[in-house]
């Protein structure tokens, strides 16, 4: 059986190669393995963002921030993740959660 870290290189590439539905699948099984792998609930937002599915993606970029809220990184990414929902349904909502989490980001970054 493969490892969850060799599970996301698989993910990776199959992003990487545009094939998103397979990545989705690979990334379910590296999230089924390890629930709290910060690296695959990442890739996971970003690849269901891409795909229009952002309740989803925010879920998982959520999840993520929870795992390991000391790191700046993840906020952003989170960030990311709203700004991207915002653009698909124009729910101001997500300007608001977008902002939150870049100030949080920015916040850790700078040691707070």
């Amino acid at each position: 059986m493969a490892s969850v870290d060799e599970l996301y290189g698989e993910a990776e590439k199959l992003k990487d190669a545009g094939e998103y539905e397979a990545c989705v699948a690979k990334l379910e099984e590296a999230i089924t393995a390890d629930a709290n792998h910060v690296l695959s609930r990442l890739a996971m937002a970003v690849v269901l963002a891409k795909l229009n599915r952002h309740e989803e993606a925010i879920q998982h970029g959520e999840h993520a921030c929870a795992v390991d809220p000391s790191d700046w990184f993840n906020f952003t990414a989170l960030s990311q993740t709203y700004v991207k929902a915002l653009v698909a349904t124009n729910n101001l909502v997500y300007k608001d959660k977008a902002e939150e989490a870049m100030a949080r980001g920015q916040m850790l970054q700078q040691g707070g």
